[in-house]
């Protein structure tokens, strides 16, 4: 029996939801949201959905149109809006796609658009992520399993990370474009160099705390549904993992 949303949990999300403009029936969210978080535990198919939960088609329905009004990654910044700023930490991981998540239909942009990229394992998805300085989920963006870190990390820097001493990260991140822009913004880049390249120190102490976005990485890997891409588009794969993120929010 997986977990559903705890009275005190849902005591949080409620407000959110019926402040929100396109949100119909806010009080009646919480049985699809435990729908939906079931999904994400479990990993299974919508049509596996217990009928205790309603239909499964219309369930999936209302997630898609979620999906698209951006509802779950809303309630992810509101969520985070009490982050801690005093560094950030940066790291990706790379899931290995279903066969289920092939072929995206043409409308959708085809399977070329939905972050996926062909190695020796098949196709796969990485997810980059970025956390505060407690390793709370502050923001996710997806490209092909194929891609290089540094190809990720452009979509994880926003304005307001200027208010960070510091970003954490390894030495995948060891470029020149990234220090300059972190120096630009009065952010300390604290980032090990590659072995061949030319060495410039970092604090090592601090270093030490990047440890908390791998502890994130584990985290959002216990739900089924991101542990293994099952989806075929992008946008449901991302919202699922911006319920998860806000789920550990949560907490």
């Amino acid at each position: 029996m997986y977990a559903t949303l705890a009275n005190s949990t849902w005591a949080r999300i409620c407000p959110f939801l019926k402040r929100h403009p396109r949100v119909r029936k806010a009080e009646d969210a919480h049985v699809f949201l435990n729908a939906v978080l079931w999904i994400l535990r479990t990993g299974a198919q919508w049509r596996a959905l217990p009928e205790s939960f309603g239909k499964w088609n219309s369930i999936y329905k209302r997630f898609r149109r979620w999906s698209e009004l951006k509802i779950f990654e809303e309630l992810l910044d509101v969520l985070s809006r009490d982050a801690d700023y005093e560094w950030l930490s940066v790291d990706s991981t790379t899931i290995r796609a279903h066969m289920s998540a092939a072929g995206a239909a043409a409308k959708a942009g085809g399977q070329k658009a939905q972050s996926f990229g062909r190695s020796r394992g098949g196709f796969s998805t990485k997810i980059h992520v970025k956390t505060d300085a407690l390793g709370l989920p502050l923001k996710l963006y997806l490209t092909g399993g194929n891609r290089g870190d540094m190809i990720g990390v452009w979509g994880l820097l926003e304005p307001e990370d200027a208010c960070a001493q510091a970003l954490l990260a390894d030495r995948a991140y060891d470029a020149n474009a990234l220090r300059d822009k972190l120096e630009q913004a009065q952010i300390k880049a604290v980032i090990p160099c590659n072995p061949n390249s030319r060495q410039i120190p970092y604090d090592k102490e601090i270093y030490k705390a990047r440890h908390v976005v791998e502890c994130l990485i584990n985290k959002i890997k216990w739900f089924r549904r991101i542990a293994t891409r099952y989806d075929k588009l992008d946008l449901t794969y991302l919202n699922f993992l911006h319920l998860a993120c806000c789920i550990i929010w949560l907490r």
